[in-house]
């Protein structure tokens, strides 16, 4: 990598941020087009979030990307939202252009691209259940529910949570039939009925991690969808597997939403090739 004074700049902003692989892919891929630029990731604290945007954006960076705690406390700082961090309520991707700063949020795309790529279709007309309605949980069940699923199922344990994101949910889609489960068997039930399973709770990041549903929770036939990606097969996507559904893990939708994010700032499309080869060298040590 040859830096000069024309190299742009990228970065990742978060709090911490030691855990982000997104420079690995970006790098990849513009040393892979030759394009004259680097990522960074930088550590800033969230009280400082809407001081050091505008002071990024005067230091000439071409773009950033927000992580944890980062997406919500710009989606409420930014008086530009494209419409996509106006469904989230959530902001993972900053814009730098002559009019300011725009959030986006590559999240949503990343999750579809993720789920057209391993099995070849999105979630239109579906049945859907997604497992954890927190942040991610929240993320994707709102996506789903724009793109046209016929039947949405929301599990988790903490009901105020599903209650918050259904309301979320009607308001927006008021034709989608959704569904709660909060208990174990109901969840059982429910999972199995669906086409498409989404796993989006921290469960599974531990490698001991066993899985959150049982295998007769599964069944041939059906797509099961696990956000985490830093193994290719948590103990949920071993337990679908086994039951005969077809699996996918979530190094998809991480690759996605980042090159997303790179068109967005570019009008150019990265190296996917490259970006997904870096993550798996990262990620699974290929």
């Amino acid at each position: 990598m040859n830096l000069s004074g024309h190299t742009k700049p990228f970065a990742v902003l978060g709090h911490p941020i030691g855990h982000t692989l997104s420079p690995v892919m970006h790098n990849a891929s513009m040393r892979e087009l030759g394009f004259d630029g680097i990522y960074l990731a930088l550590d800033v604290h969230p009280d400082r979030l809407m001081e050091v945007l505008p002071a990024i954006a005067l230091m000439g960076f071409a773009g950033v990307n927000l992580t944890v705690p980062h997406k919500e406390i710009a989606f409420h700082g930014l008086e530009k939202l494209d419409e996509s961090a106006r469904l989230f309520g959530a902001a993972n991707t900053i814009e730098f252009n002559e009019d300011g700063m725009v959030g986006h949020n590559t999240d949503g795309y990343g999750f579809l691209k993720a789920l057209e790529e391993a099995f070849g279709k999105t979630v239109e007309g579906d049945s859907v259940f997604v497992l954890g309605c927190g942040g991610a949980g929240r993320a994707t069940a709102l996506q789903a529910a724009s793109q046209g699923v016929k039947h949405l199922v929301l599990a988790d344990i903490d009901a105020e949570r599903v209650q918050k994101l259904n309301d979320e949910i009607i308001g927006l889609t008021p034709q989608v039939e959704v569904v709660q489960a909060l208990e174990k068997p109901e969840q059982i039930e429910l999972c199995r009925a669906v086409d498409l399973v989404v796993q989006a709770s921290p469960v599974g990041m531990k490698k001991d991690d066993s899985s959150l549903l049982p295998p007769e929770a599964f069944r041939a036939g059906q797509r099961v969808f696990d956000l985490i990606y830093m193994y290719p097969e948590t103990a949920f996507l071993a337990t679908a597997r086994e039951a005969g559904a077809e699996i996918a893990n979530g190094l998809g939708m991480l690759l996605h939403q980042g090159a997303r994010a790179f068109e967005i700032w570019t009008g150019e499309e990265p190296s996917v090739p490259a970006m997904r080869k870096a993550l798996e060298s990262a990620v699974y040590g290929k």
